[in-house]
C-alpha cells in the first residue's frame, strides 16, 4: 500500500510544476493554460481509461468491461469523483493564471504557493467529508480527539508558512567596479 501512496505523492508533487511548464511551453499568455489542460485530458484518456481496461481484461472476470452492467450507485459516485478531480485540476490552472505578477517568471514563483495551499487544504476537507460521509451510521456522533484538531492546525499552518515564505528568485549581485591603475 505504501509504495502506491508514495507513487501518488511523487506524481502529485510534480504535477503543478509540470503543468506550469506545459502552460509556459504553449507560448500563449492568454489561453496557454487551457491548451495545456487539453493535454492533461488526453493523458487522462490514456491513464484513466486505457489502463483500467487493460487491468480488467487481465484480472477481471468475463463481462467486467461491459460498462452498462455496472451498479448505478458505483458508476455515479465514480463519475462524480472524476468530475470533482477534473474541476480541481482545472482550478490549479486558474490559480496559476490568477497569480500576481506581470511576467511569467513573477507568476511562476507562485506555483509552490498554489500547490502548498492545495496540499494543505485538501487533507482538511477530506477529513471532514470522510467523517460525515463514510463513518458511522446515520445520526452517530464522533469522538474527535485533540490530536485531530492539532493536525488540522498544523496543515493550515504549514500551508500558510509556505505561502508566506515562498521561494523568491535570487537577485544577481553585480560585483563592485574595481579601479584600474592608469597606464602611462
Amino acid at each position: 500500500m505504501l509504495i502506491f501512496a508514495f507513487l501518488t505523492v511523487a506524481s502529485w508533487g510534480v504535477y503543478g510544476v509540470f503543468l506550469h511548464k506545459g502552460q509556459m511551453g504553449m507560448a500563449d499568455p492568454n489561453v496557454g493554460r487551457y491548451k495545456a489542460f487539453l493535454y492533461v485530458g488526453i493523458a487522462y484518456v490514456f491513464i484513466a481509461v486505457l489502463a483500467p481496461l487493460v487491468m480488467l481484461r487481465l484480472y477481471g472476470k468475463h463481462g467486467d468491461t461491459n460498462f452498462f452492467s455496472y451498479p448505478s450507485l458505483g458508476w455515479q459516485w465514480s463519475l462524480i469523483a472524476g468530475m470533482v478531480g477534473a474541476i480541481g485540476a482545472f482550478g490549479v490552472l486558474l490559480a496559476f493564471g490568477a497569480a500576481p505578477g506581470a511576467t511569467p517568471p513573477a507568476r511562476a514563483a507562485y506555483v509552490p504557493v498554489v500547490m502548498s495551499i492545495i496540499f494543505a487544504g485538501a487533507p482538511i476537507v477530506n477529513a471532514f467529508v470522510s467523517m460525515f460521509m463514510t463513518h458511522g451510521p446515520e445520526g452517530s456522533r464522533f469522538e474527535i480527539k485533540p490530536q485531530f484538531w492539532l493536525g488540522i492546525a498544523c496543515a493550515a499552518l504549514g500551508g500558510s508558512l509556505v505561502a508566506l515564505y515562498k521561494p523568491e528568485p535570487v537577485k544577481e549581485k553585480t560585483p563592485p567596479a574595481t579601479e584600474q591603475p592608469a597606464k602611462h
